[in-house]
């Protein structure tokens, strides 16, 4: 099997080791920001929205693409 490289990069994170970790992942193909919420029941992921309701969205760096 092909090594993949991986779609998402961590770009974000607020929070310490006793209260919940949010974080912010950019998906390097679309860049669609998600919000990353983990719980002790599991995890949430999101689309992180603006005013408008449209997706964040960030500039792909050449870095970035694949």
């Amino acid at each position: 099997m092909a090594h993949q490289e991986d779609r998402f990069i961590k770009t974000y994170s607020q929070g310490g080791a006793f209260k919940t970790a949010i974080q912010i992942w950019v998906d390097k193909q679309t860049g669609v920001n998600y919000i990353y919420a983990p719980s002790s029941y599991g995890v949430a992921m999101t689309p992180l929205l603006n005013r408008d309701g449209s997706p964040v969205v960030t500039p792909i760096s050449k870095q970035y693409e694949e």
